[in-house]
């Protein structure tokens, strides 16, 4: 963010009579929880104005941390996320860069890294990676483990590598492919959040959603695209008994389950997340059976 002359803090208006206005403003804009926010987004303008350098303390931040924290209120009182503003996203275990090129992970994904690490695995693709929250979780959690993440999008491979350079994660490599294009190998385990929301639906989204990529967020359509085309392709790259898993909204579970089936994939299987709701889907390629 550029910084901008700002009045000095006076004894007439403190940090406490500042955080109070803020939150005043974003509740007043709809913002969920805004104390909260209020609080996030301080502590970060906070650091932005500790590396822009000058003395300060929290009861006397200095210009560049008041001008940080009143750019981050006003973004996110028009309900830019919390997470778009600081360009970090914790999820699973680590904090993740992104920007306004890939999706904000969101804690419904971290059932998929769940759910994977149940099983085996050496080798990973994931589909649409993003980020890469979803590969790189899973590869943190298998030292040995070595993945391929693909995306349509230069930008978010780009913020991708970036984000496995910073964790130090060396088996993760990324190309640009759109879903199997440039995929080559089997795997023992493929993942996917793809976009599934409805065209319809759009419009209902909460604002804060609506800041993601829209092709991130839906295909068009019904919303099943993107697994019309995992199920086409997913026997091809899975190793014999791999594990195919999906994220799905929470009401395309049996949608999705039968695509998968019609494919040729075996045992089907819908699971829920921590709040009950359908999540994802998972299946898998049968083991050859000898004559």
């Amino acid at each position: 963010m550029t910084s901008a002359v700002t009045p000095a803090v006076t004894s007439a208006v403190t940090p406490a009579v500042t955080l109070a206005e803020a939150a005043r403003r974003l509740a007043a804009a709809g913002v969920p929880d805004p104390h909260r926010d209020v609080r996030r987004l301080f502590d970060w303008a906070f650091e932005q104005g500790r590396a822009a350098g000058g003395a300060q303390s929290r009861d006397a931040p200095n210009a560049a941390t008041q001008e940080a924290f009143r750019q981050a209120i006003e973004a996110r009182a028009a309900r830019r996320p919390v997470s778009r503003i600081t360009g970090l996203r914790a999820f699973w275990k680590h904090d993740f860069t992104i920007s306004d090129a890939v999706l904000d992970p969101r804690p419904d994904t971290e059932t998929l890294v769940e759910l994977a690490l149940r099983g085996f695995f050496g080798t990973v693709l994931d589909l649409g990676t993003g980020s890469g929250c979803i590969l790189l979780s899973l590869l943190a959690e298998r030292p040995g483990a070595t993945g391929l993440g693909t995306d349509i999008s230069a930008e978010a491979l780009r913020i991708a590598r970036e984000n496995a350079a910073r964790l130090g994660i060396a088996g993760a490599t990324f190309v640009q492919s759109d879903w199997f294009g440039g995929v080559h190998g089997a795997f023992d385990l493929v993942v996917s959040n793809p976009p599934y929301i409805a065209a319809a639906e759009i419009a209902g989204l909460a604002p804060e959603v609506r800041h993601d990529p829209s092709i991130a967020l839906t295909p068009g359509g019904d919303g099943l695209d993107a697994y019309r085309a995992i199920a086409r392709g997913a026997r091809r790259y899975l190793a014999p008994g791999g594990r195919l898993m999906v994220e799905i909204g929470s009401e395309q579970g049996a949608a999705v389950s039968a695509l998968f089936e019609a494919a040729g994939l075996a045992d089907p299987t819908v699971h829920a997340d921590i709040n009950g709701k359908d999540r994802v889907v998972s299946a898998c390629r049968a083991t050859q059976v000898a004559a």
